[in-house]
């Protein structure tokens, strides 16, 4: 049986993927495994592989996000690399601000 700190952690960290892949992609355009890697590096989870190809798809459907194939200079396989749109932006910020209503309202007033 999980504890409620396991729960809220898997809460807000595995189904809200979106909103850490929004984060990075503010930074750079990444394809979808190097996303993985920096989602472990900065937030100290995992996520499934497949769930970050499954995020990045319903991103990319609903404008959040664009994608684009690039060829590797080195004989690599090309990879697709998604980019940060205005509207995926917006939904960040949105996000963000949700969070942090959120938890002032958790906090109370002191």
């Amino acid at each position: 049986m999980t504890t409620p700190m396991e729960r809220l952690r898997n809460k807000i960290t595995k189904e809200v993927l979106w909103l850490y892949i929004l984060r990075l992609l503010r930074e750079r355009p990444m394809y979808a495994y190097e996303l993985k890697e920096r989602i472990r590096e900065a937030f100290d989870f995992e996520p499934a592989t497949v769930s970050s190809y499954v995020v990045l798809y319903k991103l990319e459907k609903e404008g959040y996000v664009t994608a684009e194939w690039q060829e590797s200079q080195t004989g690599k396989p090309s990879r697709k690399y998604y980019k940060l749109t205005p509207a995926g932006e917006k939904l960040l910020e949105d996000g963000i601000a949700f969070l942090e209503d959120m938890l002032t309202k958790l906090k109370g007033s002191r």
